[in-house]
């Protein structure tokens, strides 16, 4: 009996990229069932009712929840091909612990570029791109985050490269003055069909947060 997997999500979210961009990866036949965030389905409060957020991933009924919890379990559970994480237990926590810098810097100073102005949009764009550096350190002259192979770092960061234009835009920078290793390793992920298939155009990610930041003030 084949595997039912079934994805809910929202096009606007990295986190929900993530697990596309796995799933393709791994070749796993999946549903994708788009969420409407402002009225969400029953079945999203019903396989989420903790934190009643997207991504969750229905593996055969049951759900699985939180982006970097649900690639490792992809990972785990579809063995025969490509490794997202590595087989050595140092290497493992060092990718767990780059993806956790992600979440809470990338996200966070992202954030807080493209919805703040003034003192505040310069303070975020400093960390923003100072957290670029660091992760551009790790980088150094490897192709991937993990060496040779695209994986669970790579999977985790490259959905924001959908926020580089708003980024850019709202904070007065450029990313390819700033930090040209991540541009060109934003790239090489490109070329990958499991990235360009999942990803959607900067351009109309840079007008949905512009509807945000008119929403809250900030235009």
């Amino acid at each position: 009996m084949a595997d039912e997997v079934v994805l809910l999500g929202f096009w606007l979210s990295p986190f929900g990229m993530r697990v596309r961009i796995a799933l393709d990866e791994k070749g796993i036949k999946y549903e994708h069932k788009e969420e409407n965030l402002q009225y969400k389905s029953p079945l999203l409060l019903k396989m989420n009712p903790v934190h009643k957020k997207i991504p969750v991933l229905i593996h055969n009924g049951k759900p699985i929840c939180e982006s970097l919890v649900i690639i490792q379990y992809i990972d785990e559970v579809w063995k025969d091909t490509c490794s997202l994480l590595p087989s050595d237990p140092y290497l493992r926590a060092q990718a767990r612990f780059w993806a956790d810098f992600i979440d809470k810097k990338i996200f966070n100073c992202g954030r807080r570029t493209w919805m703040s102005k003034g003192e505040d949009n310069e303070a975020a764009k400093k960390e923003l791109i100072e957290s670029f550096k660091v992760l551009e350190g790790e980088l150094g002259e490897k192709p991937y985050f993990g060496g040779e192979n695209f994986g669970y770092v790579d999977v985790s960061l490259i959905p924001f490269y959908t926020w580089f234009y708003s980024t850019e835009t709202f904070g007065n920078f450029r990313m390819n003055a700033e930090c040209p290793k991540l541009m060109a390793w934003a790239e090489r992920c490109l070329q990958k069909e499991s990235v360009s298939n999942s990803l959607p155009f900067q351009q109309r990610v840079y007008h949905s947060f512009g509807q945000m930041r008119m929403n809250f003030g900030n235009e």
